[in-house]
C-alpha cells in the first residue's frame, strides 16, 4: 500500500471511540493486540518504556518526559493520541513524525500478518484503528532501535491497547470526568480504569488527585506492591511567577533539599503540574541508573513543543488553540483567560463532540467571551452548530452560528480588532482542522 491507501484503510476500521455500528471489529479487551504483538515478536519489549494515563495532561506530560529523555541523549519514541492534522503525529522518533513512506510500509507489513492470523482463525476480528496504530508504534520503534519509548494511553487504561507494555515507570495524571459511557460515572470508577496500567513492583508517579480517585489508585498500588511518588508532595514549590501566560517556578525536592528552576515552555499554570509529573519520573529513572543529567531535566521541560494546547498562532489579534473538551480542561482554560485576558474582548470559536459535557464546559468558558461562534468540526461525532447553540447558547452574552468551521474562523478574523483575542476550543478535531487551515491561509498570504 502507498501512504494514501494505508491511511484510508486505517480510517475504514473506525476511530478510537467508534460505535459498534461504525466499527464492527471493535473489541474492548487486550486479546487482539496481544496476539498481534506476539506474531511481531513482542516489539514492545525491545526498549524500556514509560506508560502514561489520566484524564487531562497526559499528552503534555508525555511530551515533557520525551523531551527530557531526548535532551539527555536518548533516541526516543513517542506514541500519543489523538492527532491534530495527520496520523503521523502519533508516532515520533526524536521528535520527528514517522515519514509517509515508513508509515505505509509499517502498516502494509502488519496488515499482511493480520490477514495471516485471520486466515488461521487466531484472530476473531480485525484489530481496530487504534490497535493497528499502537502495533505500528511498537514495531517502528523496535526497528528504528529507539532507546526509550514513551506511550500515552488512548482511553482509560485497563483495557487500552497500550496496556500490554511492561514499563519501567508509569504516570497517572489528573483524573476528572470524561468518556463516562466507557469508563464509569463516578471518579472512583474512572480512577479504577486508569489504575489498570499499574504493574506489580513497577514504580509510578501520581499527580495531585481528587480524594476519591487518589484512594482508589493508592489501594491498587498497595495490592501490586507498586512504589508511588506523589509529585506534588515530593516537589514543593518555593515560589512561582507568571509572564505572558507562562509559569516559572522554583521547586525543592523534599528528601534531598535540592532546588530546581522549572520554566515550562507551554503556557498555562496547569502545565507546571504536568512538568512536575515528567520531572518526577525522570528523577526516579536517575535514581535507578539511567544517565539523565540534571540540566536535561530543566532544558527538556523548557524546550517542549506540544501543539493544540494553549498554542498561540499569531498576534494582533492574538489567536490561540486549546482542545478544552471536558470540564477539567475547561476549568484550566477559564483560569488562563481570567488571569491573562481580563478586560480584553474575546471571541470564542466553539465546536464539540456528542459524547462531551458541553453544557458544563460552556458554563465555564462562555462567560469570558464577548461573542461565541458555534461551529462544527468535520467528523460524524460532532454536535451540529445549531444544536450546540440550542443546548449551550444561554451561557453566552452574544452568539452566532456558522456551521462551516473555516468560514467561522474567517468571520472572526475579519471582525476582530488587533487588541482582541480569539480562542478556538471545545474539540481537538476542531483545533486540528483550523490549525491546518490557518497554516494554509498563512502560505497564501506570503505568496
Amino acid at each position: 500500500m502507498n501512504y494514501e491507501s494505508a491511511v484510508r484503510y486505517l480510517l475504514s476500521l473506525g476511530r478510537e471511540l467508534a460505535a459498534p455500528t461504525q466499527a464492527a471489529a471493535a473489541k474492548f479487551d487486550l486479546e487482539n493486540i496481544t496476539i498481534l504483538a506476539e506474531r511481531l515478536g513482542r516489539p514492545d519489549r525491545a526498549y524500556p518504556a514509560a506508560h502514561i494515563a489520566g484524564t487531562n495532561g497526559k499528552g503534555s506530560t508525555a511530551a515533557f518526559f520525551e523531551s527530557i529523555l531526548r535532551h539527555a541523549g536518548f533516541r526516543t519514541g513517542l506514541n500519543t493520541s489523538p492527532h491534530l492534522e495527520k496520523i503521523n503525529e502519533r508516532i515520533r522518533i526524536n521528535g520527528e513524525e514517522i515519514p509517509d513512506e515508513a508509515l505505509a510500509e509499517t502498516f502494509t507489513r502488519i496488515q499482511l500478518l493480520i490477514e495471516e492470523l485471520l486466515a488461521a482463525a487466531k484472530l476473531r476480528a480485525h484489530p481496530t484503528y487504534f490497535e493497528c496504530v499502537t502495533a505500528m508504534a511498537f514495531e517502528y520503534f523496535a526497528r528504528q532501535r529507539v532507546e526509550f519509548g514513551v506511550f500515552e494511553v488512548g482511553l482509560g487504561g485497563r483495557l487500552d491497547a497500550t496496556n500490554i507494555l511492561s514499563p519501567v515507570v508509569t504516570i497517572i495524571t489528573r483524573i476528572d470526568f470524561d468518556h463516562e459511557n466507557f469508563l464509569g460515572h463516578s471518579l472512583r470508577e474512572i480512577a479504577a480504569e486508569k489504575a489498570g496500567i499499574l504493574k506489580p513492583g513497577v514504580p509510578f508517579v501520581l499527580a495531585e488527585q481528587p480524594a476519591e480517585a487518589r484512594e482508589v489508585i493508592l489501594s491498587r498500588a498497595t495490592k501490586l506492591g507498586s512504589p508511588v511518588i506523589e509529585a506534588a508532595q515530593v516537589f514543593r514549590v518555593d515560589r512561582e511567577s507568571m509572564q505572558e501566560g507562562r509559569i516559572r517556578a522554583r521547586i525543592r525536592e523534599a528528601d534531598s533539599g535540592k532546588v530546581f528552576e522549572l520554566a515550562p515552555s507551554l503556557p498555562g499554570r496547569f502545565q507546571l503540574q504536568n512538568a512536575l509529573n515528567a520531572f518526577a519520573a525522570a528523577r526516579l529513572l536517575q535514581n535507578r541508573g539511567f544517565r539523565i543529567p540534571d540540566d536535561a531535566l530543566t532544558v527538556g521541560i523548557a524546550n517542549t513543543i506540544w501543539p493544540g494546547r494553549l498554542e498561540k498562532l499569531q498576534s494582533a489579534p492574538d489567536v490561540y488553540l486549546d482542545g478544552a473538551h471536558n470540564p477539567g480542561a475547561a476549568r484550566e482554560l477559564s483560569y488562563f483567560l481570567e488571569q491573562n485576558f481580563s478586560g480584553r474582548k474575546i471571541y470564542l470559536i466553539y465546536g464539540a463532540l456528542r459524547d462531551k459535557a458541553v453544557d458544563e464546559v460552556a458554563g465555564l468558558l462562555f462567560p469570558h467571551a464577548a461573542e461565541v461562534i458555534f461551529t462544527a468540526p468535520r467528523t460524524v461525532r460532532a454536535v451540529s452548530a445549531g444544536q450546540l447553540a440550542e443546548i449551550t447558547g444561554h451561557h453566552a452574552a452574544h452568539c452566532s452560528v456558522i456551521p462551516d468551521a473555516e468560514r467561522a474562523f474567517d468571520h472572526v478574523l475579519a471582525h476582530a480588532a488587533p487588541e482582541d483575542a480569539v480562542f478556538i476550543t471545545g474539540s481537538l478535531y476542531l483545533v486540528g482542522q483550523l490549525r491546518h487551515y490557518w497554516k494554509q491561509r498563512a502560505q497564501v498570504a506570503t505568496r
